[in-house]
């Protein structure tokens, strides 16, 4: 993924109906160098101009609601976020270190559910999370 500049940045956030505020492209900025991380590390990486952990969060809902950003929640974790968008991907957690690992998803452009369906559901999206142990922690 290629990181944004601030002025693509704030273009997006206009045409999503945000305004550009000085801490929403500073979350963007991080996440665009930082995928997989929660609001307090966000926080962190902003520095001594952070907003608060409140303001982050509200933030993040904010971005994840217009939809430039992706929430999941890993079990026994903080819920992360990443500015991958609108491909499905699925994720491995590494259950040493908690290091995020993107995983394309193989069916395409549907939503890959495992298992029977309802009849008549549709699904829209499938959050499906590997857990084991990365190369360095093996």
């Amino acid at each position: 993924m290629t990181t944004a500049l601030p002025t693509q940045d704030a273009d997006l956030l206009r045409q999503s109906g945000l305004r550009a505020t000085p801490g929403r492209l500073s979350v963007l900025e991080v996440l665009a160098r930082e995928p997989h991380v929660d609001a307090e590390t966000i926080r962190q990486r902003i520095g001594l101009e952070a907003p608060s952990l409140q303001a982050v969060h509200n933030i993040l809902a904010d971005l994840h609601s217009a939809g430039l950003v992706r929430r999941f929640v890993p079990a026994r974790s903080a819920a992360r976020y990443e500015r991958r968008i609108g491909d499905n991907h699925h994720h491995a957690v590494c259950s040493g270190c908690g290091t995020v690992f993107d995983v394309d998803s193989t069916t395409g452009d549907e939503p890959y559910a495992p298992g029977a369906i309802p009849e008549g559901f549709r699904v829209s999206t499938a959050e499906i999370v590997f857990w084991g142990v990365c190369a360095d922690c093996a």
